[in-house]
Order: structure tokens, then C-alpha cells, then sequence
């Protein structure tokens, strides 16, 4: 009897793995998705903001199926500070028609996509661990799980950061310390109505805070916290290098993060619901800039290094499913040509560079630098928050225009004229 050959194995059961074998299962080819965890999203920490225009793409009914929390339509940018906290929040309807970015929980969101997947014919085989992958001169052509051996025309790794698999395979390289980054995440509990009247957001309508300042206590990353349906996710994501370098412990920072004046009220009375901490990406687009393919092999989502932090946005998600796009239209291409070389895969590559994905990575290529300036971290938001300090400090003495306000904090803090050009400069050059 001959050994059964899928089309394609894809590894790992996150967005991009589960939208890359939708796509292809779809388009009619054999597919079989293997995830380590008991199913699909087990092995995924609360969840973040998605901006979902591109899952309407792949499912017209997306935001009606889809478990989705909240639409979000204010985004508050806060400057934290010890003592005092300014914060930019922006609200805009137009956000909500048509619906821009939802909050999501993970959990709940892979396991519909992972339904998604079955309805359209992929084999999920969950609680399957990958041990390695089966190669016949240069070209991938399965993969290995204890004694077991699945073969495919193509596989696709969709198997998180580290991609341990493309590391074994010296497809990629150990990722340095400062392309990486530490998430440490809770979820807590609290009554719909609460969070409504203390966000102040009415029926499906949500926020999203990104933080920068004392959240991280001067290591390089920022603070985050969204609303849900009946919880809030909140967190801080650390730079690996920056914390070795600082000596800080990521679970010290979080604690006093959540403990702080203007944090600690957010979420009062609330339950536990989840905590963990998990390895996500700093710098993306270095990872992606590294290899992406090999014959009969495809690396996606995650795996590849698709994450952009902009300060104002941490968007990771949607760049999963577009890559994952681009992946199931190379393997499509392959799969009807049956070619799985080199030159058939490194279409995928044209795909992303033709696509918002690839274009967005190298539109942001310069952030992850830029969020080293350590004055980023208390100068500008301790400058902020003593500039409003002496607007609204009524102490009996004559006021003063605003511009001698302005610069008398300037003139007080430890920033320097050629700092403020340069930075901004940067900023405007790389976000």
C-alpha cells in the first residue's frame, strides 16, 4: 500500500497556521494542521487588539460569526509617570462604521477559526507534538512526531517565535535578545456594566490604552490594557536585552504596573481570570528580513516574525492572516504547477513585498530602535505632566503665557535642545 502523501502539513494552530490551511482546503487541496495543545488557541495568552479588515476578506461574516469582544473605537495614548499620568484619548465613530479593530480572547477565537478549518475539509490533529522535519536532498518533505512520520508536497511552519523547528534546521538563526521581548498578561474579570461606566463606553463599543513610561520602570516596551466583553486584558511587554541589562525581573515591574495610582483604579474589584507570561517579538521586521522558505517549505505568522509595535499600535494578528494569504496563494501556485523548488517558493516573498504586510514591515523597519531611546521612558512624560502641572497649579502667584510655561519645564528637566530635535526627528523618521 502506498504512504499517504498530503498536499500540505501545516504546523502550528494559531491564526496564520489556521488561516493558511483554511485557504488552501478551500482552494480543494488535502490538508492536515497538527497543534501541540489539546486545540487549537490552548497554548495562546489572552488575546490583543485585531485589526480585523483582513478577516473579512477571507469570512464575509467575520464580525457577525466570529467571537469577537468589543469594537474598538477610543484609543487612549498615556505617558506614565510615578506620580502623574497625561493621557491623549482619542474617540472617533468612525472607528465603528465600518468596524476598524475588535478585541479579541484567543481562546475562543482559534477554536471557531479551527472549526472554520474542519468545515472546509482540513484534518486538525491536536495534542501532536512535532520532534522534526523529514527532508529528501534539499527539499522538505514531512514531518516527524515520535515515531511517526506525516508526509506533504509542503509544509508550512506556523509554529510561534522561536520556531524551534527552523532553528534545528538552521533555516533561521537563535533570535538575539533585542529582537525578542517578554508579554507578562492577566485577564481580570469584571461585570459589563462596570467596565462600561468606567471606560465609558456604551453597548459593543471598547478602548484600548497603549502605555509608555513608569509601566516598564525604564526598560525598553510599554504597557497595554483593552476592554472585553465582561474583562480587561492588561500587561507590559519588556525588551529581553533591556531587562538583562537593568537587572529587573519582568513579574516585579507587572505587579507594581497594576498597583500603580492611575492603573489601579482601571481595575478594582476584579477577578483573576488568567496570568501568564509568554515570548513575543521585538523587532519584526529584523526576523522577517531573515529567511522565510526553503524548497518545498514556508514560514509564517509568528514563526516568521510578523509583529509590528509602533507605540500607538501592537499589531501582530492581522499580519498573520495576510501572510498567511500570501503562503496559501505560493503553495496554490505550486501545488497546480507541481514545482515546490526554491524559485516556486520564493514567490511567497514577491506575494509579501506586493502586499500592505511587507510594506508595513519595511514602513516600520526603524521602530524597534527608535523605542531604545531610553528618554522615551520618564524625560517626555515627566516634561508632559509638569507642563499641565503649572497650567492647572493655581498657587496665588501671576500666571504666565503659556509659551514661558512651556519652556520654563523644558528649562527644568534634564533634556537638552539637541535631544528633542533628534528625537523627534528619529520618531517622525521611523513611526
Amino acid at each position: 500500500m502506498d504512504e499517504e502523501i498530503f498536499d500540505v502539513i501545516v504546523v502550528g494552530g494559531g491564526i496564520a497556521g489556521l488561516v493558511s490551511a483554511y485557504q488552501l482546503a478551500k482552494s480543494g487541496h488535502e490538508v492536515v494542521l497538527i497543534e501541540r495543545g489539546v486545540e487549537a488557541g490552548s497554548k495562546n495568552l489572552s488575546g490583543g487588539v485585531f485589526y480585523s479588515r483582513i478577516m473579512e476578506e477571507i469570512f464575509p461574516d467575520f464580525l457577525k460569526e466570529a467571537p469577537v469582544e468589543r469594537h474598538i473605537t477610543r484609543n487612549i495614548i498615556s505617558f506614565l509617570n510615578q506620580t502623574s499620568a497625561v493621557n491623549i484619548d482619542y474617540w472617533d465613530q468612525r472607528l465603528a462604521d465600518p468596524i476598524n479593530a475588535v478585541s479579541v480572547l484567543r481562546v475562543k477565537l482559534d477554536a471557531w477559526l479551527s472549526g472554520k478549518c474542519e468545515e472546509a475539509g482540513v484534518m486538525i490533529m491536536p495534542g501532536v507534538r512535532v520532534d522534526s522535519l523529514l527532508k529528501e536532498g534539499d527539499q522538505y518533505v514531512g514531518v516527524k512526531a515520535g515515531e511517526d512520520e506525516l508526509r506533504a508536497k509542503v509544509i508550512i511552519l506556523a509554529d510561534g517565535v522561536n520556531s524551534f523547528l527552523a532553528q534545528d534546521e538552521g533555516i533561521r538563526p537563535k533570535q538575539l535578545p533585542k529582537y525578542l521581548a517578554v508579554g507578562v498578561k492577566s485577564v481580570i474579570g469584571l461585570p459589563r456594566k462596570v467596565i462600561e461606566d468606567r471606560f465609558r463606553v456604551r453597548g459593543n463599543e471598547g478602548v484600548a490604552y497603549a502605555i509608555v513610561g513608569d509601566c516598564t520602570k525604564s526598560v525598553a516596551g510599554g504597557g497595554f490594557l483593552y476592554t472585553n466583553s465582561e474583562s480587561i486584558s492588561i500587561g507590559v511587554v519588556l525588551q529581553l536585552e533591556s531587562i538583562e541589562k537593568k537587572g529587573l525581573t519582568s513579574t516585579v515591574i507587572f505587579d507594581q504596573f497594576l498597583e500603580h495610582p492611575a492603573i489601579a483604579p482601571l481595575i478594582a474589584d476584579g477577578e483573576l481570570l488568567e496570568y501568564g507570561c509568554h515570548l513575543t517579538m521585538e523587532d519584526g521586521p529584523a526576523m522577517v528580513a531573515q529567511e522565510v522558505s526553503r524548497p518545498g517549505l514556508l514560514i509564517v505568522g509568528d514563526a516568521a516574525g510578523f509583529t509590528v509595535n509602533t507605540g500607538l499600535t501592537i499589531r501582530g494578528m492581522d499580519f498573520a492572516a495576510g501572510s498567511a494569504l500570501a503562503v496559501a496563494k505560493t503553495i496554490d501556485n505550486a501545488l497546480k504547477n507541481k514545482d515546490f523548488s526554491q524559485s516556486a517558493m520564493n514567490m511567497y516573498r514577491m506575494e509579501l513585498d506586493s502586499h500592505w504586510v511587507g510594506q508595513d514591515m519595511k514602513t516600520y523597519k526603524n521602530a524597534p530602535a527608535f523605542f531604545e531611546t531610553s528618554r522615551l521612558y520618564g524625560d517626555y512624560g515627566q516634561l508632559l505632566a509638569d507642563i499641565f502641572y503649572r497650567i492647572f497649579h493655581h498657587d496665588l502667584t501671576p500666571r504666565k503665557r503659556l509659551t514661558s510655561v512651556v519652556l520654563g519645564a523644558f528649562k527644568a528637566s534634564s533634556l537638552k535642545v539637541t535631544n528633542l530635535i533628534r528625537d523627534a526627528f528619529f520618531g517622525l523618521k521611523s513611526l
